[in-house]
């Protein structure tokens, strides 16, 4: 595991991780959201339609949970020197519903080096887990990182 500090490149290897904090998921996230993006599904914005649909509560939208990642990573102890985010492969596995918290295990799963040496790719795994220890959600982020 990581120690608070900010990483480059050439400090970390392939197999690190970072165990971020934790954010509750509250409805008023979802409705800033939804009024943000434009996005208002039902199942998003009323409890009983999200029930017809087989859910106990409200469903955040599985891009505001990314997003909460994307910030739960940047607000970690343990930082890269990141300059700026290559791409997302990204799946939903499991609702979040509104009342559930969500954390975040980063683990190092490749490194290299750009052509000119300053600068690197780290792709970084992510699993995102609810308060019940369920994976909700899990994906890589290719970020691009200074040496």
């Amino acid at each position: 595991m990581l120690g608070p500090g900010r990483y480059g490149l050439a400090a970390l290897q392939v197999g690190d991780r970072i165990e971020t904090g934790r954010r509750h998921v509250s409805t008023a996230l979802i409705d800033a959201f939804a009024e943000m993006t434009g996005d208002r599904f039902e199942i998003h914005m009323d409890k009983k339609a999200a029930q017809r649909h087989g859910f106990a509560a409200r469903v955040a939208h599985g891009l505001l949970v990314l997003s909460m990642v994307d910030g739960l990573k940047n607000q970690a102890g343990a930082q890269f020197e990141a300059m700026a985010s290559l791409g997302w492969d990204w799946e939903f596995t499991g609702p979040v519903l509104a009342g559930d918290t969500i954390g975040v295990m980063i683990t190092v799963e490749a490194l290299r080096a750009t052509s000119d040496g300053k600068r690197g790719v780290a792709t970084l795994r992510f699993d995102v887990t609810n308060q019940r220890g369920e994976t909700v959600q899990r994906g890589t982020n290719a970020l691009m990182v200074y040496v």
